[in-house]
């Protein structure tokens, strides 16, 4: 559906959200640093938030958000004339007509799984599943901005200097006020007693081994399933044939290969880091079903995963250049019932895939264990009220 609304620039600029992304192991350099005796919340293990060191930052940066804003202006708003001119309205959705050569519903393309819509409904919003268009562009506005902006005192990538950046790619406003659809309240259910302890020992540590499979270049902790996250990570490839469906994406170049031809999943004591997949058609739709998930399986934004994990992914082509992708996660050790959320993701034109140059000994990894190792032993020595 097309909405086509005026566009203005809000007066505030949020701070963008950016993440710490690195490799693999650096043993040696690491083992030499002091680890703390006991074991120290991972809240005493980050001091970025601290007033102190937020001034410092911000005066040593040679820019600040305003001057990174205003090198961009003209590329942000030619980005918001672009993407307000095609709101996302679920109720309005039908899927396409389009057909491989062997008859099949078409998939195959690149794909971009980015979206500003938020994973859970905001407190604030309640029982309110839906924009209007007009809201779904303002709030859609104040995510572009805040992406355009970066606060020097933030760890980040310059994404937006080689075209990577969210608001750089073709996605659009939502209509819906959260990315889960199910439950109706827009949030993910309570967790179990297991599940809320799988969530806390997943949590980064001091610790090479703590660290999840991303900073360590295992796998470029994408899923499945696939769920929105930072910048540069959001693209995907899909390739067709009569007999499989390959998934590839951007980060760590992992790959899925679907067999559509109704195999059954291996034994219970087969598993990997992706999962294993079988697919089938309904319709106009390629269901995927993924189990045998190793336990140190890892998803961004979903960090409490189990190995129990039953995922069902729903790819429809919805129009030419739309895909819609939903999933619906099942594991009752993990979550105390199934939920489902649901991304649009916009075709990108090719190449669309890029090196992921992820390797061994990278600065990333070493730095934030090293960083980790040094906080950890100042709680020791000086534990937090």
């Amino acid at each position: 559906m097309n909405i086509r609304l005026p566009f203005s620039a809000p007066a505030a600029m949020p701070a963008r959200d950016t993440i710490f992304c690195g490799p693999a192991l650096a043993v040696a350099l690491l083992a030499a640093l002091p680890v703390a005796a006991q074991t120290p919340p991972p809240s005493a293990l980050v001091n970025q938030r601290d007033p102190e060191v937020l001034e410092a930052a911000r005066a040593a940066a040679p820019h600040s958000p305003d001057d990174t804003y205003a090198y961009f202006e003209d590329e942000v708003s030619s980005a918001m004339a672009r993407a307000i001119e095609s709101v996302w309205d679920p109720s309005q959705m039908e899927p396409s007509a389009l057909r491989t050569p062997w008859g099949d519903p078409d998939v195959a393309g690149y794909w971009v799984s980015a979206s500003y819509t938020p994973m859970e409904r905001p407190a604030a919003l309640a029982e309110k599943a839906f924009y209007t268009p007009q809201e779904a562009i303002e709030a859609f506005e104040r995510s572009v901005f805040g992406d355009a902006a970066t606060d020097p005192a933030t760890v980040h990538y310059d994404w937006a200097e080689f075209g990577m950046d969210n608001w750089q790619t073709p996605i659009r406003p939502n209509l819906r006020t959260s990315l889960i659809v199910d439950p109706p309240t827009g949030r993910k259910p309570p967790l179990t007693a297991e599940g809320r302890a799988r969530f806390e020992a997943h949590a980064p540590r001091h610790t090479l081994e703590s660290r999840n499979l991303y900073e360590r270049c295992i796998t470029g902790d994408q899923g499945p399933p696939r769920v929105p996250a930072a910048q540069a990570v959001g693209e995907s490839q899909i390739v067709q044939t009569p007999d499989y469906v390959l998934l590839i994406t951007q980060t760590n170049s992992d790959l899925r290969i679907i067999p559509l031809d109704g195999r059954p999943p291996p034994s219970d004591d087969v598993g990997t880091y992706l999962g294993i997949s079988r697919g089938h058609w309904e319709g106009e739709t390629l269901v995927v079903e993924t189990t045998n998930f190793r336990e140190q399986a890892r998803v961004r934004r979903i960090q409490e995963v189990g190995p129990n994990l039953h995922l069902v992914e729903r790819f429809t082509r919805i129009e030419e250049d739309l895909l819609l992708y939903e999933a619906t996660l099942t594991d009752p050790t993990t979550w105390e019932a199934p939920w489902t959320f649901e991304v649009p993701w916009p075709k990108l034109d090719p190449p669309g895939l890029f090196e992921w140059a992820c390797h061994e000994s990278n600065y990333g990894i070493i730095n934030a264990v090293r960083g980790a190792q040094v906080r950890a032993a100042e709680f020791e020595a000086e534990p937090e009220p």
